[in-house]
């Protein structure tokens, strides 16, 4: 279960770190044109670009991989926030941040034992 928990963990990051962070700081359409359909000002697009990363950082190392989580779920709340007030496609835009913090949790409760024992899936 470690492994698979290690696995997911490691999608995870590399989807946040290219698919997401990269085309933020490189100033990619695909990034620029989803901050102007929310309404979100171009100058926010490198620090919401930082914010990941720093979230995908805290979520890999071990010690802090709860807080990583914590604030991961976060950032994907506003992302979530935002697509649904703009009235973006539901199931491809808006839930995506619910599907992604559902695969942050899941592979920091297979990764860690304690998260497992504290919620265990079944008795």
């Amino acid at each position: 279960m470690k492994i698979a928990g290690w696995v997911l963990s490691g999608l995870i990051g590399l989807f946040l770190a290219i698919a997401s962070a990269a085309p933020k700081f490189m100033g990619i359409a695909a990034a620029t044109d989803a901050m102007e359909v929310v309404g979100w000002p171009l100058k926010y697009l490198v620090l919401i670009g930082c914010i990941e990363v720093g979230c995908v950082i805290l979520f890999l190392i071990p010690r802090t991989a709860l807080l990583g989580a914590v604030l991961t779920t976060g950032l994907l709340g506003a992302a979530l926030a935002a697509n649904l007030r703009v009235d973006n496609p539901l199931f491809s835009h808006t839930l995506f941040s619910i599907y992604l913090g559902v695969a942050v949790w899941v592979a920091l409760w297979l990764r860690e034992e304690k998260l497992r024992s504290l919620f265990p899936l079944v008795k």
